[in-house]
């Protein structure tokens, strides 16, 4: 697809107005996410990935294939990484569709960092800027610049929190004296993550790529095991950035080049001074266009595949290839 960029341009400017927003399909009990729709029946989880994209905890807008580029990186990652970590996906028998095991979520996202980065309020970078010499339970040196790397990968973990509510970074013992989780499961699940991590980094370096940091959620099995849900190293949990030019241009106060959402949280605050609050000014069909781009382009990379887009209806067809 991306071999010929004025055909992808095409593509995304044609499909701006074919996005998938919503979906209302009989296949359970229905529980809709900031981009997930969910349907629970029978102990699977038939799971519809929207094109809806959410960035403060926001649902903002849709991105032309997003649903797509998410739900085939998602496949790609569960099976380069299912001797590292079990996890929830069983079949994805359509471009939007993944059907797992139903598990029960953890209350705690597991969010690793390798950099001193970020615009959102929950951000390293933004307790940092504002004096915090503590993170999560982790001690950080004086004289740090943003975007620096960090000594060692922290785990910083975060509240999931509910729809429409903002998630707080936390350390282990603020979580475990919530009784938000148990100590066996954090740990378990700490150590999961860790590994993924690492692996992802190496992954992606690669790649000529850097997973800056990322997020995973962790779920309990109904025999009790700890499975990998949701997704992982998309560019909606994970922040990429080239690796070929990040010294030169941390050499000249310069911000990474990225590949992720990162450059719509950066339109919202650079352009609108908005960080989640309130009513999200629109999105631009060119920001749409260039965030879509950004999408394909981190999913080419990373899995060294070219992306194809469906252009078919997706409901019609999501409907075909559930037998609806």
């Amino acid at each position: 697809m991306t071999s010929d960029p004025n055909r992808l341009n095409e593509a995304l400017r044609a499909q701006l107005d074919r996005t998938l927003e919503t979906t209302d399909f009989p296949l359970g009990d229905i529980y809709r996410g900031k981009v997930r729709d969910n349907y629970s029946r029978d102990g699977k989880r038939t799971i519809i990935v929207s094109d809806r994209l959410s960035t403060f905890d926001v649902v903002v807008g849709t991105i032309p294939f997003k649903g797509q580029v998410l739900n085939q990186m998602a496949e790609y990652w569960f099976e380069e990484t299912r001797d590292l970590a079990p996890s929830h996906h069983l079949s994805t028998p359509d471009p939007n569709v993944m059907v797992v095991t139903e598990c029960e979520p953890l209350k705690v996202e597991f969010v690793m960092r390798a950099y001193l980065t970020g615009v959102t309020t929950t951000s390293i970078w933004y307790a940092y800027e504002r004096g915090a010499r503590e993170f999560c339970g982790h001690r950080l040196p004086e004289g740090m610049k943003q975007h620096e790397r960090l000594p060692e990968p922290l785990l910083t973990p975060s509240t999931k929190a509910s729809k429409g509510d903002h998630d707080i970074s936390i350390s282990r013992n603020e979580l475990l004296a919530r009784g938000d989780i148990t100590e066996e499961h954090f740990d378990r699940c700490a150590a999961i993550a860790e590994t993924l991590f690492a692996f992802g980094q190496k992954r992606a370096a690669e790649r000529g790529l850097i997973l800056v940091d990322t997020k995973y959620e962790m779920g309990l099995a109904p025999s009790g095991e700890i499975l990998v849900i949701d997704e992982i190293h998309t560019p909606d949990s994970s922040r990429y950035w080239y690796l070929g030019d990040y010294e030169k241009r941390m050499a000249r106060g310069e911000a990474p080049r990225s590949l992720d959402k990162e450059y719509v949280r950066r339109w919202f605050v650079e352009e609108h001074g908005y960080s989640g609050d309130g009513a999200p000014p629109p999105l631009t069909d060119e920001v749409r266009i260039e965030a879509a781009r950004r999408y394909i382009g981190t999913y080419e990379l990373i899995t060294g595949r070219e992306f194809v887009p469906d252009t078919e209806d997706p409901i019609p067809r999501m409907a075909r290839n559930l037998g609806l």
